[in-house]
C-alpha cells in the first residue's frame, strides 16, 4: 500500500516508521524542513516540504496512488481539511484524521471521516484504521472511541467497564486526556476511549443506547 502522512511530529513520524517496517510505500508532508528529523536516516520514503492540503505538495507525496492518507499535525482545522480534500478531491478511500476538540471529532465523525484523539495509543489507532486487515490482538482499540450519551452524564463513568470485556482506557475532556477515567462522572462532550474484546462490541453498544421505551396503557 501506498500511504500518505501529513505531519511529521511524534505520531506522524512513529506512524512512518512502523508502516514503512511493515513493507509499505510511505510518504511524509509537513511544513517544517526540520520535523523531518525524527525519521531514522534510512528511512526510504518521500519526504515533502509543504501543506497536506497543498495540491503540489499532495502531488509529490503521490497522492494519486494513495490508498491510505492520515492527517495527523497538531492543527485541527488542517487535519480535517487535509483530510477531506483527499477524499472528495483525490478519492482516497481510507481517510483518518487527528482531533483535538471532541466537539469537533462528533461532527467529522458524522461526515463518515474517522477521528483519533491525542491520546498515548493514538499511533496504534491510526494505523488500525488504515490496516484494517492487519493482525490485531484480541483487544481492539481503533473502533471504539464514543461520545458519551447525554443521559450518562453525572454518572460514575466506571459503569461501562466490564471485567475481562470492557475497559475505559482514557476520556478527552475539552480537548485534554485523562487516564483517571474510570474514577471520572461523566460530564457533556466527553469522548470515551474503550478497549473492547472483539466479541463485546454489541455488549458495549447496549450500555451506551437509550433504555427502551415501553409502552403505558391507556388511563
Amino acid at each position: 500500500m501506498h500511504i500518505v502522512i501529513v505531519g511529521c511530529g511524534r505520531v506522524g513520524s512513529g506512524l512512518a516508521r512502523a508502516l514503512e517496517a511493515e513493507g509499505h510505500s510511505v510518504a511524509v508532508i509537513d511544513r517544517s524542513k526540520k520535523a523531518f528529523r525524527r525519521l531514522p536516516a534510512d528511512f526510504k520514503g518521500i519526504i515533502v516540504e509543504g501543506s497536506g492540503f497543498d495540491r503540489e505538495a499532495l502531488g509529490e507525496a503521490r497522492i494519486e496512488d494513495a490508498d491510505a492518507f492520515a492527517a495527523v499535525t497538531s492543527g485541527d482545522n488542517s487535519n480535517i481539511l487535509a483530510a477531506r480534500i483527499a477524499r472528495e478531491t483525490f478519492g482516497v478511500e481510507r481517510v483518518v484524521a487527528r482531533i483535538y476538540d471532541p466537539q469537533r471529532a462528533q461532527v467529522y465523525q458524522r461526515l463518515g471521516i474517522p477521528t483519533v484523539a491525542t491520546v498515548t495509543w493514538t499511533v496504534d489507532q491510526v494505523r488500525r484504521w488504515l490496516l484494517p486487515d492487519a493482525a490485531t490482538p484480541q483487544w481492539r482499540d481503533a473502533s471504539v472511541d464514543r461520545v458519551l450519551p447525554d443521559r450518562l452524564a453525572g454518572q460514575k463513568l466506571a459503569m461501562l467497564e466490564v471485567p475481562g470485556k470492557i475497559r475505559l482506557v482514557a476520556v478527552t475532556r475539552a480537548g485534554v486526556p485523562r487516564l483517571d477515567a474510570a474514577t471520572l462522572v461523566g460530564q457533556d462532550g466527553d469522548l470515551l476511549h474503550l478497549a473492547v474484546a472483539k466479541q463485546e462490541l454489541e455488549t458495549l453498544e447496549g450500555l451506551l443506547a437509550p433504555p427502551p421505551v415501553t409502552a403505558t396503557a391507556p388511563a
